[in-house]
Protein backbone atom coordinates (compact mmCIF):
# COMPACT_ATOMS: atom_id res chain seq x y z
CA UNK A 1 0.00 0.00 0.00
CA UNK A 2 1.08 3.56 -0.75
CA UNK A 3 0.13 5.95 2.03
CA UNK A 4 0.55 9.70 1.64
CA UNK A 5 0.40 11.02 5.19
CA UNK A 6 -0.62 14.68 5.54
CA UNK A 7 2.23 15.97 3.40
CA UNK A 8 3.10 19.60 2.78
CA UNK A 9 5.51 20.60 0.05
CA UNK A 10 6.73 23.85 -1.50
CA UNK A 11 9.41 24.34 -4.12
CA UNK A 12 12.34 26.57 -3.07
CA UNK A 13 11.64 30.23 -3.78
CA UNK A 14 7.91 29.67 -4.24
CA UNK A 15 5.84 30.78 -1.25
CA UNK A 16 2.74 28.95 -2.50
CA UNK A 17 2.69 25.32 -1.36
CA UNK A 18 1.99 22.61 -3.89
CA UNK A 19 0.54 20.46 -1.10
CA UNK A 20 -0.68 21.38 2.34
CA UNK A 21 -1.81 18.57 4.65
CA UNK A 22 -2.45 16.31 1.65
CA UNK A 23 -3.50 12.70 2.28
CA UNK A 24 -4.09 9.79 -0.09
CA UNK A 25 -4.05 5.99 0.05
CA UNK A 26 -3.36 3.79 -2.96
CA UNK A 27 -4.26 0.13 -2.56
CA UNK A 28 -2.05 -2.45 -4.27
CA UNK A 29 -3.01 -3.68 -7.72
CA UNK A 30 -4.58 -1.90 -10.68
CA UNK A 31 -3.92 0.94 -13.08
CA UNK A 32 -4.57 4.34 -11.54
CA UNK A 33 -5.16 7.50 -13.53
CA UNK A 34 -3.86 10.61 -11.72
CA UNK A 35 -5.67 13.66 -13.10
CA UNK A 36 -5.65 17.36 -12.29
CA UNK A 37 -5.21 20.77 -13.85
CA UNK A 38 -1.75 22.19 -14.57
CA UNK A 39 0.10 23.08 -11.39
CA UNK A 40 -1.94 20.89 -9.05
CA UNK A 41 1.03 18.73 -8.12
CA UNK A 42 0.62 15.53 -10.13
CA UNK A 43 4.30 15.27 -11.00
CA UNK A 44 5.32 16.42 -7.52
CA UNK A 45 3.20 13.67 -5.99
CA UNK A 46 4.86 11.03 -8.17
CA UNK A 47 8.31 12.29 -7.17
CA UNK A 48 7.34 12.22 -3.50
CA UNK A 49 6.11 8.64 -3.85
CA UNK A 50 9.39 7.72 -5.57
CA UNK A 51 11.38 9.22 -2.68
CA UNK A 52 12.98 11.88 -4.87
CA UNK A 53 11.34 14.81 -3.05
CA UNK A 54 11.04 15.15 0.71
CA UNK A 55 7.86 16.73 2.08
CA UNK A 56 8.35 19.57 4.53
CA UNK A 57 5.81 17.85 6.72
CA UNK A 58 4.30 14.38 6.68
CA UNK A 59 5.63 11.36 4.81
CA UNK A 60 4.98 8.96 1.98
CA UNK A 61 5.14 5.32 3.04
CA UNK A 62 5.17 2.13 1.02
CA UNK A 63 4.16 -0.81 3.18
CA UNK A 64 5.08 1.24 6.25
CA UNK A 65 8.52 2.44 5.05
CA UNK A 66 9.17 6.12 4.35
CA UNK A 67 10.23 6.25 0.69
CA UNK A 68 12.59 9.19 1.31
CA UNK A 69 14.79 6.88 3.36
CA UNK A 70 15.63 5.47 -0.09
CA UNK A 71 16.36 2.00 1.18
CA UNK A 72 17.53 -0.40 -1.56
CA UNK A 73 14.69 -2.76 -0.68
CA UNK A 74 12.21 0.05 -1.33
CA UNK A 75 13.84 1.54 -4.43
CA UNK A 76 14.04 -1.86 -6.10
CA UNK A 77 10.23 -1.95 -5.98
CA UNK A 78 9.68 1.49 -7.58
CA UNK A 79 10.30 2.68 -11.11
CA UNK A 80 9.54 6.22 -12.28
CA UNK A 81 9.10 7.14 -15.94
CA UNK A 82 9.36 10.96 -15.92
CA UNK A 83 7.82 13.13 -18.60
CA UNK A 84 11.28 14.19 -19.78
CA UNK A 85 14.41 12.07 -19.54
CA UNK A 86 17.76 11.43 -21.17
CA UNK A 87 19.17 8.11 -22.28
CA UNK A 88 22.84 7.59 -23.11
CA UNK A 89 23.87 7.08 -26.74
CA UNK A 90 24.75 3.42 -26.24
CA UNK A 91 23.29 0.08 -27.36
CA UNK A 92 20.21 -0.94 -25.42
CA UNK A 93 22.03 -4.11 -24.36
CA UNK A 94 24.67 -2.00 -22.59
CA UNK A 95 21.97 0.12 -20.93
CA UNK A 96 20.32 -3.05 -19.66
CA UNK A 97 23.63 -4.40 -18.37
CA UNK A 98 24.24 -1.19 -16.41
CA UNK A 99 20.77 -0.74 -14.92
CA UNK A 100 18.86 -4.02 -14.77
CA UNK A 101 20.89 -5.26 -11.80
CA UNK A 102 19.06 -2.81 -9.51
CA UNK A 103 15.76 -4.62 -10.13
CA UNK A 104 15.80 -8.25 -8.93
CA UNK A 105 12.82 -9.32 -11.07
CA UNK A 106 14.03 -7.77 -14.32
CA UNK A 107 13.29 -10.05 -17.28
CA UNK A 108 15.22 -9.96 -20.54
CA UNK A 109 12.52 -12.09 -22.13
CA UNK A 110 9.79 -9.68 -21.10
CA UNK A 111 11.85 -6.74 -22.34
CA UNK A 112 11.92 -8.34 -25.79
CA UNK A 113 8.15 -8.82 -25.61
CA UNK A 114 7.47 -5.21 -24.62
CA UNK A 115 9.84 -3.95 -27.29
CA UNK A 116 7.94 -6.01 -29.84
CA UNK A 117 4.74 -4.24 -28.78
CA UNK A 118 6.47 -1.01 -29.81
CA UNK A 119 7.90 -2.57 -32.99
CA UNK A 120 11.45 -2.36 -31.65
CA UNK A 121 14.11 -5.03 -31.27
CA UNK A 122 16.64 -5.69 -28.47
CA UNK A 123 19.60 -4.87 -30.75
CA UNK A 124 18.66 -1.17 -31.07
CA UNK A 125 21.17 1.63 -30.39
CA UNK A 126 19.65 4.31 -28.18
CA UNK A 127 21.67 7.08 -29.84
CA UNK A 128 20.11 6.34 -33.21
CA UNK A 129 16.48 6.50 -32.15
CA UNK A 130 13.99 9.31 -32.50
CA UNK A 131 12.59 10.90 -29.34
CA UNK A 132 9.42 8.83 -29.60
CA UNK A 133 11.37 5.61 -30.12
CA UNK A 134 13.59 6.35 -27.10
CA UNK A 135 10.47 6.85 -25.01
CA UNK A 136 9.11 3.50 -26.18
CA UNK A 137 12.42 1.80 -25.34
CA UNK A 138 12.48 3.38 -21.88
CA UNK A 139 8.88 2.36 -21.17
CA UNK A 140 9.67 -1.20 -22.30
CA UNK A 141 12.63 -1.28 -19.90
CA UNK A 142 10.47 0.10 -17.09
CA UNK A 143 7.84 -2.59 -17.59
CA UNK A 144 10.48 -5.33 -17.75
CA UNK A 145 11.83 -4.30 -14.32
CA UNK A 146 8.71 -5.88 -12.79
CA UNK A 147 8.60 -3.46 -9.89
CA UNK A 148 5.49 -3.64 -7.74
CA UNK A 149 5.01 0.12 -8.23
CA UNK A 150 5.39 1.80 -11.62
CA UNK A 151 4.95 5.58 -11.79
CA UNK A 152 4.49 7.20 -15.20
CA UNK A 153 4.31 10.95 -15.82
CA UNK A 154 2.62 11.85 -19.13
CA UNK A 155 3.88 8.67 -20.80
CA UNK A 156 1.98 9.19 -24.06
CA UNK A 157 3.42 12.65 -24.72
CA UNK A 158 5.63 12.43 -27.79
CA UNK A 159 4.09 9.18 -29.02
CA UNK A 160 2.36 9.04 -32.38
CA UNK A 161 -1.09 7.48 -32.76
CA UNK A 162 0.22 3.93 -33.36
CA UNK A 163 2.59 4.43 -30.42
CA UNK A 164 -0.31 5.24 -28.10
CA UNK A 165 -2.11 2.08 -29.15
CA UNK A 166 1.09 0.11 -28.61
CA UNK A 167 1.52 1.73 -25.19
CA UNK A 168 -1.92 0.61 -24.05
CA UNK A 169 -1.26 -2.92 -25.29
CA UNK A 170 2.09 -3.09 -23.49
CA UNK A 171 0.71 -1.79 -20.18
CA UNK A 172 -2.22 -4.20 -20.20
CA UNK A 173 0.08 -7.13 -20.91
CA UNK A 174 2.35 -6.09 -18.01
CA UNK A 175 -0.36 -5.97 -15.35
CA UNK A 176 -0.48 -8.50 -12.54
CA UNK A 177 -2.62 -8.67 -9.41
CA UNK A 178 0.19 -7.37 -7.20
CA UNK A 179 1.40 -4.57 -9.47
CA UNK A 180 0.30 -0.95 -9.13
CA UNK A 181 0.70 1.45 -12.04
CA UNK A 182 0.01 5.15 -11.49
CA UNK A 183 -0.21 7.26 -14.64
CA UNK A 184 -0.33 11.04 -14.49
CA UNK A 185 -1.78 12.45 -17.69
CA UNK A 186 -3.63 15.23 -19.44
CA UNK A 187 -4.24 12.95 -22.42
CA UNK A 188 -7.25 11.18 -20.94
CA UNK A 189 -8.43 9.81 -24.27
CA UNK A 190 -5.17 7.86 -24.54
CA UNK A 191 -5.96 5.92 -21.36
CA UNK A 192 -9.71 5.78 -20.85
CA UNK A 193 -10.02 2.08 -21.72
CA UNK A 194 -7.21 0.76 -19.52
CA UNK A 195 -7.72 2.52 -16.17
CA UNK A 196 -9.09 0.66 -13.15
CA UNK A 197 -9.20 3.62 -10.78
CA UNK A 198 -9.24 7.42 -10.91
CA UNK A 199 -7.68 9.93 -8.54
CA UNK A 200 -8.32 13.61 -9.25
CA UNK A 201 -6.45 16.18 -7.22
CA UNK A 202 -6.57 19.94 -6.76
CA UNK A 203 -4.50 22.36 -4.66
CA UNK A 204 -6.92 21.76 -1.79
CA UNK A 205 -6.74 17.97 -1.83
CA UNK A 206 -8.33 14.92 -3.39
CA UNK A 207 -11.41 15.74 -5.45
CA UNK A 208 -12.26 12.20 -6.55
CA UNK A 209 -10.90 8.79 -5.57
CA UNK A 210 -13.05 6.11 -7.17
CA UNK A 211 -12.82 2.90 -9.13
CA UNK A 212 -13.98 2.92 -12.73
CA UNK A 213 -16.39 0.09 -11.89
CA UNK A 214 -18.08 2.12 -9.13
CA UNK A 215 -18.47 5.11 -11.43
CA UNK A 216 -20.07 2.91 -14.08
CA UNK A 217 -22.49 1.52 -11.51
CA UNK A 218 -23.50 4.96 -10.24
CA UNK A 219 -23.51 7.11 -13.38
CA UNK A 220 -24.40 6.82 -17.03
CA UNK A 221 -22.32 8.68 -19.58
CA UNK A 222 -24.09 9.30 -22.89
CA UNK A 223 -23.84 11.46 -26.00
CA UNK A 224 -27.00 12.96 -27.42
CA UNK A 225 -27.54 15.07 -30.51
CA UNK A 226 -30.22 17.00 -28.63
CA UNK A 227 -30.73 18.06 -25.06
CA UNK A 228 -33.88 15.92 -24.86
CA UNK A 229 -32.09 13.20 -22.88
CA UNK A 230 -30.75 15.66 -20.33
CA UNK A 231 -33.74 15.32 -18.01
CA UNK A 232 -32.45 14.66 -14.48
CA UNK A 233 -28.90 15.09 -15.79
CA UNK A 234 -26.15 15.92 -13.35
CA UNK A 235 -23.96 17.40 -16.08
CA UNK A 236 -24.59 18.57 -19.64
CA UNK A 237 -21.65 19.66 -21.75
CA UNK A 238 -21.91 20.93 -25.35
CA UNK A 239 -19.85 18.82 -27.73
CA UNK A 240 -19.43 18.79 -31.52
CA UNK A 241 -22.75 17.61 -32.90
CA UNK A 242 -24.58 17.44 -29.59
CA UNK A 243 -24.10 17.08 -25.86
CA UNK A 244 -22.14 14.91 -23.43
CA UNK A 245 -24.42 14.03 -20.55
CA UNK A 246 -23.84 12.50 -17.12
CA UNK A 247 -26.91 11.25 -15.31
CA UNK A 248 -27.63 8.97 -12.37
CA UNK A 249 -27.84 5.31 -13.31
CA UNK A 250 -30.51 2.97 -12.05
CA UNK A 251 -30.39 -0.83 -12.13
CA UNK A 252 -32.54 -1.01 -15.28
CA UNK A 253 -30.12 1.21 -17.23
CA UNK A 254 -27.16 -0.25 -19.08
CA UNK A 255 -23.64 0.52 -17.96
CA UNK A 256 -21.60 2.83 -20.18
CA UNK A 257 -17.95 3.68 -20.60
CA UNK A 258 -16.79 6.57 -18.42
CA UNK A 259 -16.28 9.78 -20.37
CA UNK A 260 -13.20 11.06 -18.55
CA UNK A 261 -13.33 14.57 -20.00
CA UNK A 262 -16.92 15.07 -18.90
CA UNK A 263 -16.23 13.48 -15.53
CA UNK A 264 -13.25 15.77 -14.99
CA UNK A 265 -15.34 18.90 -15.55
CA UNK A 266 -18.22 17.53 -13.50
CA UNK A 267 -16.05 16.49 -10.56
CA UNK A 268 -14.21 19.79 -10.29
CA UNK A 269 -17.46 21.74 -10.59
CA UNK A 270 -19.22 19.56 -8.00
CA UNK A 271 -16.58 18.21 -5.62
CA UNK A 272 -19.09 17.83 -2.80
CA UNK A 273 -20.80 14.98 -4.68
CA UNK A 274 -17.73 12.76 -4.57
CA UNK A 275 -16.59 13.77 -1.10
CA UNK A 276 -19.89 12.51 0.22
CA UNK A 277 -19.78 9.23 -1.75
Amino acid sequence: MITVNNISYSYPGNPNPVFSDFTLKINPGGIYGLLGANGTGKSTLLYCIAGLLKPAQGSVDINGTDTFRRLPSTLSEIFLVPEEFDMPAIPLADYVKQNAKFYPRFSVEQLATYLSHFRLTPDIHLGRLSMGQRKKAFIAFALACNTSILLMDEPTNGLDIPGKVEFRRAVISAMTDDRTIIISTHQVRDLDRILDHLVMISPTGVVLDRSIASLQREFQFIFSQTAAESANALWVQPAPGGFNIIRPRTEDMEETDVNLESLFEFAFSNPEIFKQS
